[in-house]
């Protein structure tokens, strides 16, 4: 194995990390980088290694935020259900877009993604100041989710259901076809628009992830566009199955405003480098 490989292991430690703090799977840190470093290699050879880097990412956070009983399985299983034919296109896509083209989007994307999250972060918990239930208001279209966690913080909410498939859908096909995961559209979709606790918005997405990541990782396989990236993506893979332990251990110590600010900020960063470096 080439020895300029061997710093993919400690970067996959540092996505790992990061991408299970914020469920956003890492590949929006992944993605760039290997932009930057393999200008020369098509944008479907790196997207096929960020998904399968992600779907490691989220595997291994999946089973830690599994134990915290974070997790909302019920809705989970719907929105990775909906994630697929989205991702399935998403992959088949990537091939027609020019590299150019592929990393001005990219790096657009990340920057309105930040500002959005910026100004809209909020610590939003699961019950009241004295420990009562929030209680919501009774609406037939809403589907209501009342969970306690491994810490015994109990979590009441509702959302659209259907609201959430669509949402699942779209973020399915843009995550396969720019290799990020989707867990940055996802975690503030779920935060924002169908009103889950953060902590429960950042496990739940990271177990979508797995099913999306998966998906668009098998056709990116079918297609032969994984071939070249395997050694690549064994290395990243280890490091983030570690790492995503690391960064599920986190979450319990960093509050939710913080996990959406954090997310920002890594945006924004990531967005900005890749549009300069088309110029």
């Amino acid at each position: 194995m080439p020895v300029e490989y061997l710093w993919l292991f400690p970067l996959g430690l540092l996505i790992g990390a990061f991408g299970t703090l914020i469920g956003a799977g890492g590949g929006f840190i992944l993605v760039p980088i290997l932009l930057l470093l393999y200008p020369k290699e098509p944008a479907e050879l790196v997207t096929a290694i960020s998904l399968a880097v992600v779907f490691f990412n989220a595997l291994s956070g999946s089973f830690a935020y599994a134990r915290m009983k974070r997790v909302d399985y019920k809705a989970g299983i719907f929105f990775s259900i909906a994630t697929i034919p989205g991702a399935i296109i998403g992959a088949l896509s990537t091939a027609y877009i020019p590299r150019r083209i592929f990393d001005l989007i990219f790096g657009v994307l990340m920057i309105i993604a930040a500002i959005i999250l910026w100004l809209s972060a909020e610590d939003k918990h699961s019950t009241s100041p004295n420990g009562a239930p929030i209680k919501s208001k009774t609406d037939p279209r809403l589907t209501e989710r009342h969970l306690v966690d491994a810490e015994g913080t109990r979590y009441d909410y509702a959302f659209d259901l259907r609201l959430g498939i669509v949402i699942s859908v779209f973020v399915g096909f843009i995550s396969s076809l720019l290799g990020v995961g989707g867990g940055f559209i996802h975690v503030p979709a779920l935060a924002h628009l169908l009103n889950f606790p953060v902590h429960i918005a950042t496990a739940t997405s990271h177990f979508v992830l797995a099913v999306m990541a998966l998906t668009g990782t098998l056709v990116h396989v079918a297609t032969g566009a994984f071939i070249h990236g395997v050694r690549r993506t064994a290395l990243l893979a280890i490091g983030v199955l570690i790492g995503a332990q690391a960064g599920a251990w986190m979450s319990n110590r960093v509050g939710g405003k913080s996990i959406i600010r954090a997310l920002a900020v890594a945006l924004a960063f990531v967005g900005i480098r890749l549009i300069l470096s088309e110029y």
